[in-house]
């Protein structure tokens, strides 16, 4: 025990004072191993204090970016096709916040939500709860996904009419990649390809044994429709065919001759705008 005092106490004390002095002067502290006042030299140990947090690295503004790499040219120059769910989404929120960029926001926000599903799950409080979404940017986030929703749903005068497989897949993936059940949709369109309706046939396991192909062609021939696109999502997120998904393929297209209704093409809706088309692979479009 150290007497109140004592010459102990006295040597302590100078010691303390000497390392005060040192910090206050700028000196550095004590090397590692030094003995910490006051305590026995047999017992101590040499502590390594933490590391201070590093300060983040500089986050460049969208106008730092090359125009090449900026969402608005690259939409501008290419079609919003071509822009991935991040680059969307970062020109809808138009600006970043202190320290990060639209497009990093964009990536933290989707990430926050597992993903444009969960996305459009949110509802505007969970939005608003995410730091760097305001009451303005929840809104314009929320409405994007609404008109993405109502595509399908055209009024006859603006039916989209189909070029190609990735006009097919624009009006439905929107929907469809939401999904956590498989669901098998049929689009009906007219002899110049453009979309009357749509129809969903079965919700569940689309395979060869659950599909009937007179209820994938029975709205075909009710509406008059000389030909059809079917499309069906992985809830997975995996847009590659199984074999029964090939085996389904095969069995529409002989049924649909055999009805002289035309199956154009089928296509597999996964995550993140991905999709495959069996008739471009032609999977179950074999020439007889």
């Amino acid at each position: 025990m150290t007497v109140a005092g004592s010459p102990i106490e006295r040597a302590e004390l100078d010691d303390l004072r000497d390392e005060l002095a040192r910090i206050v002067a700028g000196a550095p502290a004590a090397a590692a191993g030094d003995t910490p006042v006051g305590a026995d030299p047999e017992s101590s140990r040499t502590v390594t204090p933490s590391q201070p947090p590093r300060a983040s690295a500089y986050q460049p503004t969208i106008l730092d970016l090359p125009a090449c790499e900026r969402p608005r040219e690259r939409l501008r120059e290419h079609g919003p096709r071509y822009l991935n769910n991040a680059e969307l989404v970062a020109i809808l929120l138009r600006s970043g916040i202190a320290g990060e960029n639209a497009l990093s926001l964009a990536n933290r926000v989707i990430a926050e939500f597992d993903g444009l599903a969960g996305l459009a799950r949110a509802g505007h409080a969970e939005l608003c709860d995410l730091r760097g979404l305001s009451h303005a940017k929840s809104c314009e986030i929320m409405a994007a996904l609404e008109l993405g929703r109502r595509i399908a749903s055209l009024a006859p005068e603006e039916r989209l009419q189909i070029s190609c497989p990735q006009d097919a897949a624009n009006l439905v993936s929107a929907e469809l990649e939401l999904e956590a059940q498989e669901n098998l949709v049929v689009l009906l369109l007219n002899t110049r390809n453009q979309v009357v309706a749509r129809r969903t046939i079965y919700i569940g396991t689309v395979n060869s044994s659950a599909v009937r192909p007179a209820e994938v062609l029975r709205p075909a021939i009710r509406e008059n429709a000389p030909s059809i696109i079917v499309v069906h999502n992985h809830p997975s997120g995996d847009p590659t065919p199984s074999p029964e998904d090939v085996s389904v393929t095969r069995d529409l297209a002989a049924a649909g001759k055999l009805m002289d209704i035309e199956l154009l093409d089928h296509l597999i809706i996964g995550h993140g705008g991905r999709f495959t088309s069996l008739k471009e692979k032609r999977l179950g479009f074999e020439a007889p």
